[in-house]
């Protein structure tokens, strides 16, 4: 056999591990380079094969000894980090949503561009607080020293990330440089038999993932269709017909929206298959009430209320109108918005009618106390960005902020995860209004605080 055709089987088993879901094996693990001008596939191509790419135009910046080192930390953590080192003069516009599309990497994304560096993550990966705080941290690098900046950023990236190093970072086989033959097939097998073991705890992790997640829905089937029902009730007492008099098309409007919300909550609950999908049942039911209120409004003849969250203590109980001070036992203050009824309670110094769910002592709790399942219930009620805020020192909160609840339950905000775990790839299937909308450096959707993606990975 000659070399050729031993580099072909080599080849050959290597794809079958990376079909397996194993780590491929690499020789000499090295940041990627480019012999031409840099541009955005260029980039993706190379971060197809390493976490760490350095223009060669930006070179000076973080030389090849200093990439390497930080690639193969990154490999060593076996985390879905990315960085890029980039001129000051690579185009600017929508960099990270472009380089997001492209890549396809459900992931970190750092990048130093000239002497500014920022960061974005998808939410299953990295919450929007702590891209945030990575960002603050280390993006004031200021035209300071570029080595110590991205090797502080990885080291608390590679602790906050979640999921694992996309498997093409194992490389390529490169060159046998005189290998023997017997060697390289020697090597191959055991690749495969390790690849055997690996594939056995993917798949293990998998079956305990759609354990967890089976049992969350379960939980969450209960206090959903509570929700269904109980806003099923409110249209049935609703004195409202279409052709009544002093009907007009704005009511109209509203009315029919809120029955469209009751029939996409009864679907989309009768098709969820998972927990994050849950969100969207708790949002049409929110979209819903905020039409009744202003179907009651107008037929009252009252100014229609602004669009405001729905109550902190029960989404039930409708659109919030005003917002007050609560802390949990034991817990900090904090504002919440409250319904009238619960508002004139705290103001008296009476407990508001929380709502309560199911525990798993089996006693009932309000949820902000239960478990981690009731995470994607409350957030299609208040939101990604609310919720975190709203729940700071509670269990629910506390539960919510650990690393393994964005791949167990998909994470707090819309869209957060989507399937997919940090290493996965989706191509494209990402929200782009995660950017925040397009923009230039230091403004718009890209570089100036950190951000979020919602899918993908090698």
């Amino acid at each position: 056999m000659t070399i050729n055709g031993a580099k072909r089987i080599f080849v050959a088993l290597s794809g079958l591990l990376v079909s397996l879901g194993a780590v491929s094996f690499t020789a000499a693990p090295g940041a990627a380079a480019a012999a031409t001008a840099s541009s955005v596939p260029a980039v993706a191509d190379a971060w197809e094969k390493s976490p760490v790419y350095v223009d060669p135009a930006a070179s000076d910046q973080l030389p090849r000894a200093d990439a390497d080192a930080l690639a193969q930390k990154i490999k060593d953590a076996d985390k879905p980090v990315l960085v890029a080192v980039l001129p000051a003069d690579f185009p600017k516009q929508d960099l990270f949503q472009k380089l997001r599309t492209e890549t396809g990497v459900t992931g970190v994304y750092g990048i130093r561009l000239g002497d500014a560096f920022d960061a974005k993550a998808d939410r299953a990966v990295l919450g929007r607080a702590a891209v945030a705080n990575l960002v603050t941290t280390y993006g004031d690098g200021g035209g300071g020293d570029a080595k110590t900046q991205l090797n502080g950023f990885v080291d608390q990236a590679v602790k906050d990330a979640r999921g694992s190093a996309p498997a093409s970072w194992g490389g390529e086989s490169g060159s046998d440089g005189g290998t023997p033959v017997g060697a390289l097939i020697g090597v191959g097998a055991v690749l495969v038999a390790g690849g055997g073991a690996a594939y056995a705890v993917v798949r293990r992790n998998r079956r305990r993932r759609a354990e967890v997640q089976r049992a969350a829905l379960e939980k969450l089937r209960v206090v959903v269709d509570e929700d269904i029902t109980a806003y099923g009730e409110e249209l049935d007492r609703l004195d409202f017909h279409p052709a009544e008099a002093g009907a007009d098309d704005a009511m109209r409007a509203d009315y029919e929206r809120a029955l469209d919300s009751y029939e996409k909550a009864k679907s989309y609950m009768a098709a969820a298959q998972r927990p994050d999908e849950v969100r969207a049942v708790t949002q049409s039911l929110e979209d819903g009430r905020f039409s009744l209120a202003l179907l009651a409004a107008r037929r009252e003849g009252r100014p229609l209320p602004e669009r405001r969250a729905p109550c902190f203590f029960d989404p039930r109980h409708g659109p919030s109108v005003k917002d007050a001070q609560w802390a949990p036992p034991g817990g900090t203050e904090r504002t919440v918005p409250v319904c009238l009824p619960d508002a004139t309670r705290l103001a008296d110094g009476e407990e508001p009618l929380s709502r309560t769910v199911a525990t798993d002592s089996g006693e009932r709790r309000p949820y902000w106390e239960a478990g981690p399942a009731y995470g994607p219930w409350a957030g299609g009620y208040f939101g990604g960005g609310m919720l975190p805020g709203l729940l700071v020192g509670t269990m629910l909160g506390g539960m919510m902020a650990s690393p393994a609840y964005g791949a167990d339950y998909g994470g707090v905000g819309d869209g957060a995860g989507g399937g997919y775990d940090g290493g996965d790839y989706s191509g494209s299937d990402f929200d782009p209004g995660d950017f925040g909308g397009g923009g230039d450096f230091g403004g718009g959707g890209d570089f100036g605080g950190g951000g979020d993606f919602g899918g993908g990975g090698f």
